[in-house]
């Protein structure tokens, strides 16, 4: 069974606890500056196996220096739900431990 749908106001309200991150369209994102492509490689290499560990990827972009990410719920049709706001915390939990700018 897919994941429910979150509100708009409950998805505005859960990110205003995510600094960063902000809802576009059908989608949350988030972009981290970093002072160095490795750091930015090490935050990217980081993400990648929470989302592993979850189950739930995001699009996630290694810039020279940055890393961004975009998710929503493929399998719930491509909207926001709490699987989303689970993934953005986790990223934005160990954000810091990387150096994020």
């Amino acid at each position: 069974m897919p994941a429910a749908p979150l509100s708009q106001q409950e998805i505005e309200d859960r990110l205003g606890e995510l600094p960063g991150w902000s809802l576009e369209g059908d989608r949350i994102t988030c972009t981290y500056r970093l002072h160095s492509h490795f750091a930015a490689l090490g935050l990217t290499a980081h993400i990648a196996a929470i989302q592993d560990e979850m189950n739930h990827h995001s699009d996630l972009t290694l810039g020279y220096n940055t890393v961004s990410l975009s998710v929503n719920t493929h399998d719930a049709g491509g909207v926001v739900t709490e699987s989303d706001l689970k993934l953005a915390a986790r990223v934005a939990a160990i954000a810091d431990g990387h150096g994020v700018r």
